[in-house]
């Protein structure tokens, strides 16, 4: 198409054939550290004058055999390069235009957002949106690339800006509202006396030792409440699971949850908890479990799958407007 209607010297290449040089994880091949001055190299030779065409989500391992990047692959293949040639922009096209406010099939009123940071956009990729990968942001994370994410229906829409940082607005301070749907919750309440040492540090050994990863978490010093991915914790691994955890604790697990996630602004963190705890009690959802990130950018509410929807419309009229 470039070559014949655009009249461009365009050229097709493999990803392997630029520089992607991956380990032997097939379906989910990590990219090597030594691919980036690969690539570098393979573009300065390659030189001004030429459109590279660069096949997405595939690369090879040290033995030629071809792997696959798992997902997010493609994306993560067009930052990789920005990376390496120290790109001042990289534009990833979807179908929509850039990052909403929320999913614009629960809540139509739905409006693009401007620009996010790299952390606000890792969180709600993380906990729902699916526009980018957080796997695939790390190569513009760690050169400080803008990303900018466009829609290729809509092209002249100037889409959503992916930065290192960001000039918060107190009249907008939440940036975006997602939903992580089909999670388990876990109750997990010591066995011990109150002022025992190690409960916590023993609780996280035996996640580590059945390789299941947490998404959210709170705690006291004899409780902890936390939310486990279905889809990523088979049902035959939450039994050992569980009955590890019974040895020393007592233990529930509750299926059919979802985490609404509100990605906001930090130094705003204790008026948007309240204000968002009130507007879903006054609209009788129930919420079984709150956490708040380390960096405060994400704030999440643990419901009812029947209750996610309800839940994200409301709190889209609470704090986009009607």
């Amino acid at each position: 198409h470039l070559v014949k209607n655009e009249n461009l010297p365009a050229k097709a290449f493999d990803a392997f054939d630029v520089g992607f040089l991956t380990d032997s994880n097939f379906l989910n091949a990590e990219i090597q550290p030594e691919s980036l001055d690969k690539i570098a190299k393979f573009f300065d030779e390659l030189g001004p004058n030429t459109v590279a065409i660069v096949t997405g989500f595939i690369g090879k391992d040290i033995n030629g055999e071809i792997t696959t990047l798992g997902r997010g692959g493609s994306d993560l293949t067009a930052t990789t390069i920005g990376a390496a040639i120290s790109a001042s922009e990289v534009q990833v096209w979807k179908d929509v235009d850039g990052i909403l406010s929320t999913d614009p099939r629960v809540v139509k009123r739905a409006i693009p957002v401007p620009s996010v940071t790299y952390t606000e956009a890792a969180e709600m990729a993380y906990f729902g949106a699916k526009v980018l990968h957080p796997v695939a942001m790390m190569p513009a994370m760690k050169n400080r690339i803008t990303v900018r994410v466009k829609n290729s229906y809509n092209p002249t829409h100037p889409g959503t800006k992916i930065l290192p940082e960001r000039k918060l607005s107190d009249d907008s301070p939440v940036t975006a509202i997602s939903v992580k749907r089909n999670v388990q919750l876990v109750d997990i309440v010591s066995t011990r006396m109150l002022g025992a040492y190690g409960f916590l540090a023993e609780v996280f050994k035996i996640f580590a030792r059945h390789q299941v990863s947490v998404d959210m978490i709170a705690t006291s010093e004899v409780s902890i409440s936390l939310t486990l991915d279905s889809v990523a914790c088979s049902e035959s691994t939450v039994c050992t699971l569980k009955t590890d955890l019974d040895t020393i604790a007592n233990t529930s697990f509750q299926n059919g949850k979802s985490i609404v996630s509100l990605v906001s602004n930090q130094t705003r963190s204790s008026m948007i908890l309240g204000k968002a705890a009130n507007a879903l009690a006054e609209n009788g959802i129930q919420i079984q479990m709150v956490s708040q990130g380390a960096a405060k950018f994400n704030i999440g509410f643990v419901l009812d799958n029947e209750e996610a929807n309800k839940a994200v419309e409301v709190l889209h009229d609470v704090f986009f407007g009607h």
